[in-house]
Protein backbone atom coordinates (compact mmCIF):
# COMPACT_ATOMS: atom_id res chain seq x y z
CA UNK A 1 0.00 0.00 0.00
CA UNK A 2 1.45 3.71 -0.92
CA UNK A 3 1.57 6.34 1.76
CA UNK A 4 -1.13 8.20 0.24
CA UNK A 5 -3.69 5.28 0.01
CA UNK A 6 -2.63 4.80 3.91
CA UNK A 7 -3.22 8.49 4.48
CA UNK A 8 -6.39 8.21 2.59
CA UNK A 9 -7.41 5.26 4.22
CA UNK A 10 -6.85 5.73 8.16
CA UNK A 11 -8.97 9.48 7.19
CA UNK A 12 -12.05 7.56 6.13
CA UNK A 13 -11.43 5.31 9.32
CA UNK A 14 -11.62 8.28 11.32
CA UNK A 15 -14.87 9.42 9.63
CA UNK A 16 -16.63 6.45 9.53
CA UNK A 17 -16.96 5.95 5.57
CA UNK A 18 -15.98 4.18 3.08
CA UNK A 19 -15.60 7.11 0.12
CA UNK A 20 -18.75 5.05 -1.60
CA UNK A 21 -21.74 6.47 -0.04
CA UNK A 22 -24.27 8.35 -2.55
CA UNK A 23 -25.11 10.62 0.00
CA UNK A 24 -21.45 11.99 0.31
CA UNK A 25 -20.90 11.69 -3.38
CA UNK A 26 -23.86 14.09 -4.23
CA UNK A 27 -23.15 16.58 -1.87
CA UNK A 28 -19.71 17.07 -4.07
CA UNK A 29 -21.05 16.60 -7.16
CA UNK A 30 -24.10 19.56 -5.99
CA UNK A 31 -21.19 21.88 -4.58
CA UNK A 32 -18.91 21.87 -7.65
CA UNK A 33 -22.14 22.46 -9.59
CA UNK A 34 -23.32 25.30 -7.39
CA UNK A 35 -19.56 27.07 -6.71
CA UNK A 36 -19.99 30.79 -6.28
CA UNK A 37 -17.92 32.99 -9.18
CA UNK A 38 -14.79 34.51 -7.21
CA UNK A 39 -14.51 38.74 -7.28
CA UNK A 40 -12.86 39.69 -10.41
CA UNK A 41 -11.04 42.98 -10.53
CA UNK A 42 -12.25 46.18 -12.43
CA UNK A 43 -9.20 45.81 -15.04
CA UNK A 44 -10.07 42.16 -15.57
CA UNK A 45 -13.48 43.46 -17.15
CA UNK A 46 -11.77 45.45 -19.72
CA UNK A 47 -13.38 45.50 -22.95
CA UNK A 48 -10.43 45.69 -25.24
CA UNK A 49 -8.24 42.53 -23.11
CA UNK A 50 -5.75 42.59 -26.27
CA UNK A 51 -4.46 46.27 -25.53
CA UNK A 52 -4.46 45.79 -21.92
CA UNK A 53 -2.12 43.02 -22.20
CA UNK A 54 -0.03 44.82 -24.42
CA UNK A 55 0.44 47.66 -22.16
CA UNK A 56 0.79 45.12 -18.73
CA UNK A 57 3.38 42.58 -21.26
CA UNK A 58 5.14 45.73 -22.18
CA UNK A 59 5.08 46.96 -18.57
CA UNK A 60 7.05 44.08 -17.26
CA UNK A 61 9.93 44.34 -19.92
CA UNK A 62 8.52 42.20 -22.63
CA UNK A 63 8.64 43.04 -26.36
CA UNK A 64 5.14 43.16 -27.90
CA UNK A 65 3.98 43.39 -31.43
CA UNK A 66 1.41 43.05 -33.82
CA UNK A 67 0.95 41.27 -37.07
CA UNK A 68 -2.42 41.49 -38.99
CA UNK A 69 -2.39 37.60 -39.80
CA UNK A 70 -0.62 34.42 -39.12
CA UNK A 71 1.53 34.48 -42.59
CA UNK A 72 3.26 37.37 -41.48
CA UNK A 73 5.07 35.71 -38.38
CA UNK A 74 8.43 34.27 -39.85
CA UNK A 75 9.29 37.24 -41.56
CA UNK A 76 8.81 39.17 -38.63
CA UNK A 77 10.66 36.96 -36.07
CA UNK A 78 13.57 37.10 -38.84
CA UNK A 79 13.70 40.70 -38.94
CA UNK A 80 13.40 40.78 -34.79
CA UNK A 81 16.23 38.18 -34.58
CA UNK A 82 18.36 40.36 -37.74
CA UNK A 83 17.59 43.47 -35.40
CA UNK A 84 19.17 41.51 -32.02
CA UNK A 85 22.12 40.34 -33.72
CA UNK A 86 20.61 36.91 -32.75
CA UNK A 87 21.17 33.69 -34.82
CA UNK A 88 18.45 33.08 -37.44
CA UNK A 89 17.63 29.40 -35.54
CA UNK A 90 14.76 28.22 -33.81
CA UNK A 91 13.48 25.39 -31.28
CA UNK A 92 9.93 24.78 -31.34
CA UNK A 93 7.62 21.89 -30.62
CA UNK A 94 5.00 20.05 -32.90
CA UNK A 95 2.22 22.62 -32.86
CA UNK A 96 0.24 22.80 -35.36
CA UNK A 97 -0.53 26.07 -35.85
CA UNK A 98 3.30 26.86 -36.24
CA UNK A 99 3.57 24.18 -38.25
CA UNK A 100 1.37 25.72 -41.07
CA UNK A 101 2.99 29.11 -41.67
CA UNK A 102 4.93 29.55 -44.34
CA UNK A 103 8.91 29.04 -42.90
CA UNK A 104 9.75 28.61 -46.47
CA UNK A 105 9.64 32.68 -47.26
CA UNK A 106 12.05 33.52 -44.75
CA UNK A 107 16.04 32.62 -43.84
CA UNK A 108 15.71 30.73 -40.71
CA UNK A 109 16.53 27.22 -39.38
CA UNK A 110 14.04 25.06 -37.55
CA UNK A 111 15.04 22.27 -35.29
CA UNK A 112 12.01 20.08 -33.46
CA UNK A 113 11.55 19.16 -30.01
CA UNK A 114 11.99 19.79 -26.53
CA UNK A 115 14.84 22.79 -26.07
CA UNK A 116 18.20 21.70 -25.88
CA UNK A 117 21.26 23.42 -23.79
CA UNK A 118 22.90 25.40 -26.67
CA UNK A 119 19.67 26.93 -27.85
CA UNK A 120 19.44 30.16 -28.05
CA UNK A 121 16.38 30.91 -29.65
CA UNK A 122 12.68 29.21 -29.24
CA UNK A 123 9.32 29.61 -29.96
CA UNK A 124 5.75 28.71 -28.71
CA UNK A 125 2.61 29.04 -29.61
CA UNK A 126 0.32 30.27 -26.26
CA UNK A 127 -2.97 28.98 -25.14
CA UNK A 128 -4.34 31.98 -24.15
CA UNK A 129 -3.29 35.34 -22.62
CA UNK A 130 -4.84 37.23 -19.62
CA UNK A 131 -5.29 41.03 -19.91
CA UNK A 132 -5.09 41.57 -16.08
CA UNK A 133 -1.38 41.38 -15.54
CA UNK A 134 -0.15 40.79 -18.73
CA UNK A 135 0.59 36.78 -18.46
CA UNK A 136 0.84 34.05 -21.32
CA UNK A 137 -0.71 30.66 -20.56
CA UNK A 138 1.08 28.21 -22.03
CA UNK A 139 -0.11 23.99 -21.58
CA UNK A 140 2.62 21.47 -21.30
CA UNK A 141 2.76 18.44 -24.32
CA UNK A 142 4.58 17.55 -27.52
CA UNK A 143 3.26 20.69 -29.37
CA UNK A 144 4.60 23.45 -26.79
CA UNK A 145 7.55 21.44 -24.51
CA UNK A 146 7.55 23.54 -21.26
CA UNK A 147 11.60 23.59 -21.57
CA UNK A 148 10.93 25.75 -24.36
CA UNK A 149 9.99 28.34 -21.99
CA UNK A 150 12.96 27.86 -19.48
CA UNK A 151 16.15 27.06 -21.38
CA UNK A 152 16.98 29.00 -24.38
CA UNK A 153 17.58 32.81 -23.57
CA UNK A 154 15.35 34.03 -26.19
CA UNK A 155 11.45 33.48 -26.49
CA UNK A 156 9.38 34.09 -28.84
CA UNK A 157 5.75 33.49 -28.27
CA UNK A 158 2.50 33.46 -30.95
CA UNK A 159 -0.88 34.52 -29.45
CA UNK A 160 -4.19 35.37 -31.37
CA UNK A 161 -5.97 37.82 -30.20
CA UNK A 162 -9.14 36.15 -29.65
CA UNK A 163 -7.10 34.43 -27.10
CA UNK A 164 -6.81 37.33 -24.55
CA UNK A 165 -9.08 36.97 -22.18
CA UNK A 166 -9.64 39.96 -19.13
CA UNK A 167 -9.06 38.15 -16.17
CA UNK A 168 -7.97 34.55 -14.39
CA UNK A 169 -11.04 33.37 -14.02
CA UNK A 170 -12.07 33.76 -18.06
CA UNK A 171 -8.82 31.58 -18.23
CA UNK A 172 -9.95 28.72 -16.63
CA UNK A 173 -13.19 28.41 -18.33
CA UNK A 174 -11.73 28.36 -21.65
CA UNK A 175 -9.44 25.31 -20.56
CA UNK A 176 -12.06 23.55 -19.09
CA UNK A 177 -14.21 23.49 -22.05
CA UNK A 178 -11.07 22.86 -24.42
CA UNK A 179 -10.46 19.68 -22.28
CA UNK A 180 -13.06 19.01 -21.44
CA UNK A 181 -15.04 17.28 -17.49
CA UNK A 182 -12.22 14.99 -15.97
CA UNK A 183 -8.91 16.08 -18.16
CA UNK A 184 -6.53 18.60 -17.88
CA UNK A 185 -3.39 19.73 -19.32
CA UNK A 186 0.11 18.10 -16.89
CA UNK A 187 1.34 21.46 -16.63
CA UNK A 188 0.03 24.67 -17.16
CA UNK A 189 2.59 27.26 -17.21
CA UNK A 190 2.25 31.30 -16.67
CA UNK A 191 4.47 33.36 -17.95
CA UNK A 192 4.83 37.09 -16.94
CA UNK A 193 7.26 39.11 -18.86
CA UNK A 194 11.17 37.72 -18.86
CA UNK A 195 12.29 35.64 -16.46
CA UNK A 196 14.11 37.99 -13.21
CA UNK A 197 14.85 38.72 -10.10
CA UNK A 198 15.77 41.00 -7.20
CA UNK A 199 16.79 38.90 -4.72
CA UNK A 200 20.19 40.12 -4.28
CA UNK A 201 20.65 44.09 -2.74
CA UNK A 202 17.18 44.59 -4.38
CA UNK A 203 18.74 45.16 -7.43
CA UNK A 204 16.81 43.92 -10.73
CA UNK A 205 18.15 41.13 -12.71
CA UNK A 206 17.00 39.71 -15.70
CA UNK A 207 17.15 36.10 -17.07
CA UNK A 208 17.74 34.70 -13.48
CA UNK A 209 15.79 31.56 -13.66
CA UNK A 210 14.83 31.68 -17.21
CA UNK A 211 14.72 33.73 -20.88
CA UNK A 212 16.26 37.17 -20.40
CA UNK A 213 14.01 38.33 -23.06
CA UNK A 214 10.49 37.35 -23.97
CA UNK A 215 8.88 39.00 -27.36
CA UNK A 216 5.14 38.20 -28.01
CA UNK A 217 3.57 38.91 -31.24
CA UNK A 218 0.05 39.19 -31.33
CA UNK A 219 -2.00 38.07 -34.32
CA UNK A 220 -4.87 40.33 -35.13
CA UNK A 221 -7.07 37.59 -37.44
CA UNK A 222 -8.71 34.74 -36.01
CA UNK A 223 -6.92 31.48 -36.82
Amino acid sequence: MSDRAKIFGDIRRALGVTGNEDARRRAVAARFAATPEGVVPARGQTADPAALFRAEAERVFATVEHVTTAAEIPARIADFLRARNLPPRLRKGEDLYLAALPWTAATLTLDAGPAQADDVVSLSHAFAAIAETGTLALVSGRDNPTTLNFLPETHIVIIEAGRIVGNYEAFWEMLRAAYGEGAMPRTVNFITGPSRSADIEQTLLLGAHGPRTLHIIIVDAPS
